[in-house]
């Protein structure tokens, strides 16, 4: 498995980021090929101190070329193009593969 993470400073306006997100942008997340699983939240608190994020996006994919033609598809790149729309705190993405722990 592999798994994206959009990790969103505050924005300049939080509500206009919540029902732009909500109601246009994941709308399209919907349509990206290979994706297998996501979740979001707007409830990001930090265990110590204040949050250094407003909103945390998580993707995940079989793998990181499902994710990476994912991402380069007509889809991916509407995704990609609309984040200038409501994140005007910019955006932080990274992924990896994920590691399954034991014990």
């Amino acid at each position: 498995m592999h798994k994206l993470v959009v990790l969103y400073p505050e924005p300049a306006d939080p509500d206009h980021f919540r029902d732009y997100y909500v109601t246009h942008h994941l709308p399209l997340v919907r349509l990206m090929p290979g994706l297998l699983a996501w979740r979001y939240s707007f409830d990001v608190a930090a265990t110590q101190g204040q949050a250094p994020y407003f909103a945390v996006f998580e993707a995940e994919f079989a793998d990181a070329a499902a994710m990476t033609a994912s991402r380069s598809s007509p889809e991916g790149r509407q995704v990609a193009a609309d984040v200038a729309n409501y994140a005007t705190g910019g955006a932080v993405v990274i992924h990896y593969a994920v590691q399954e722990g034991t014990g």
